[in-house]
């Protein structure tokens, strides 16, 4: 890709899903232009949780500026708002030294939030609090997946259905304020005093899926499984309810044997990666990647 001429700033978000290539592709680019990278990966923002995101390594945060990459701990509370707010901020400061700013990495919420903002959704009243938690605790993470799916389907397409913290929250806003919580994200179209390009790479199905299972298998030999081990302890946290770290977690607890977990990873990772795609193509143009 040659260096284009931006006449005005400019945020170059190159997304895609996991396992595409986006970390090497993006650095390449951000050496090429001369500019800084902004993770929109939700999962890279924790810093304890390196070996299971596919955390950029020494070697590639020292290629190109990175921000938002383990700035947290685990312990450490945030969200989609609180990164709007955030990203917003430092783009107005790197915007005076850049012309262009590169975002790159594959969570679609925190991507929209920059692009068409999200408002500061207020805390449901404690009886909505306590009807959701009932729900969880009687039935599980599939009651609030059915639950989602009748009150705010757009939402329940793309969210992690065992990511059980997201659901609740996403039920809380639509029982209370009587609207799908995907409607609340978005219910005000911001303007930017920015533009905004927006891309995902793609690969072939069948060569996006080797992908995953080959880099599945690297971050077991990696050290995955004591990773995962040493936050054990912490699995209540939100951060850690995810794919890499959940099935693992089941292993531990005699749930399966660690060859099934390692499965699970493979296939809820797959999984993951159709949802993204789904988003993806709704606004972003397509660059497919041949190497």
């Amino acid at each position: 890709m040659s260096s284009p001429t931006f006449d005005e700033p400019t945020l170059y978000i190159l997304t895609g899903p996991t396992g595409v290539g986006k970390t090497a592709y993006t650095i390449e680019l951000a050496q090429r232009w001369q500019v800084p990278i902004i993770s929109a990966d939700s999962r890279q923002f924790y810093r304890e949780m390196r070996i299971g995101t596919a955390f950029p390594t020494e070697e590639e945060l020292a290629a190109a500026q990175h921000f938002f990459v383990g700035m947290l701990s685990i312990h450490d509370y945030y969200n989609i708002y609180m990164y709007e707010q955030d990203v917003l901020k430092l783009l107005g400061e790197l915007f005076r030294k850049y012309p262009v700013v590169i975002m790159t990495g594959g969570s679609p919420q925190y991507l929209d939030a920059v692009c068409h903002g999200v408002d500061a959704l207020p805390d449901p009243d404690p009886n909505t609090r306590q009807f959701v938690i009932n729900l969880y605790n009687n039935n599980g993470a599939e009651a609030l997946y059915a639950q989602l799916k009748l009150l705010d389907p757009e939402y329940a397409a793309v969210v992690n259905p065992h990511d059980s913290k997201r659901m609740m929250r996403a039920l809380e806003v639509s029982l209370q304020m009587g609207k799908p919580y995907s409607e609340q994200l978005h219910k005000k179209q911001v303007q930017r005093d920015f533009r905004i390009e927006k891309y995902y790479l793609n690969r072939p199905r069948e060569v996006l899926f080797d992908r995953i299972n080959r880099r599945v298998d690297k971050m077991m030999a990696d050290g995955l499984l004591e990773e995962a081990r040493t936050l054990l302890p912490y699995r209540h946290l939100n951060a850690l309810n995810t794919v890499g770290y959940r099935e693992l977690f089941d292993y531990f607890d005699g749930k399966c044997p660690l060859e099934q977990a390692v499965a699970d990873i493979k296939t809820h990772t797959r999984r993951y990666a159709k949802r993204q795609l789904t988003w993806f193509k709704r606004e972003y143009e397509e660059l497919v990647v041949s190497s």
